[in-house]
């Protein structure tokens, strides 16, 4: 079966999310950097790849797409990897979708929050965030870590049963995004933390640390990105600082 090419940035949790998922299911193919901090996403050939012009995206043969959960479904397919995923027991995929329905309405909005205002904020602007601001944006935080915590995963080792799924390397990926704020998100959330480290181990530790190292270089390579780019940077900062 031949590759399909992948448009990542490991700085994105939805590509670090594509990312863990393809490389921990020994998915060939080939991963197209695209550096969102130098602006490569506006690019007009990346634009024949994704008019939307944001990652991930995936190019099979003529056919391209945009949009992680729809990758992840696609890969699933194409490759049929190990039923674990996203199961074909239809209760137990309805708690994947139910699980990343409220995930891409809550938990993915808190955690870009908590990024862009305390880890970029300084970064971007020169200066801290406003400290309500901030404060606002860590108790949203910790309402999500709680809903997740004590309403999604309670007592299971992985968010929708025994085994893990797609659901979980969302989570990881998006949760991690927090470190760039150096945030201990895990330490007042032991069952977070402990189900932290099986979800590792489920997709490689050392495939986990790899994916990692996209946060902190995103924000030394914002440093290059051109004056447009950085207008829109700021923009984003002025946005989630409302």
């Amino acid at each position: 079966m031949t590759e399909v090419a992948l448009y990542l940035d490991l700085a994105s949790p939805p590509c670090r999310a594509v990312y863990f998922f393809a490389k921990a299911n020994k998915i060939p193919f080939k991963n197209n950097v695209v550096l969102l901090a130098k602006g490569e996403h506006l690019s007009e050939e990346f634009g024949k790849v994704n008019p939307l012009r944001k990652v991930p995206a995936l190019k099979d043969g003529d056919f391209t797409m945009g949009e992680s959960y729809a990758i992840l479904l696609y890969l699933i397919r194409k490759f049929k990897t190990p039923d674990h995923w996203y199961p074909s027991d239809i209760q137990k995929r309805a708690r994947v979708d139910e699980y990343l329905a409220w995930h891409f309405t809550n938990a993915r909005p808190g955690t870009s929050k908590l990024f862009w205002l305390k880890g970029m904020t300084p970064y971007v602007t020169g200066h801290e965030v406003n400290p309500e601001k901030l404060n606002a944006a860590l108790c949203e935080f910790k309402t999500i870590s709680t809903t997740i915590q004590d309403v999604f995963l309670q007592d299971k080792p992985f968010l929708v049963g025994d085994e893990v799924s797609i659901a979980d390397v969302v989570v990881l990926a998006d949760i991690g995004q927090t470190c760039a704020a150096e945030l201990d998100v895990f330490e007042d959330y032991p069952k977070l933390a402990a189900w932290k480290q099986r979800v590792k181990e489920a997709v490689g530790v050392e495939l986990f640390n790899e994916a990692q190292e996209g946060i902190a270089n995103f924000r030394e390579t914002q440093k290059q990105a051109p004056p447009e780019l950085k207008e829109r940077l700021k923009a984003r900062v002025e946005y989630f600082s409302r």
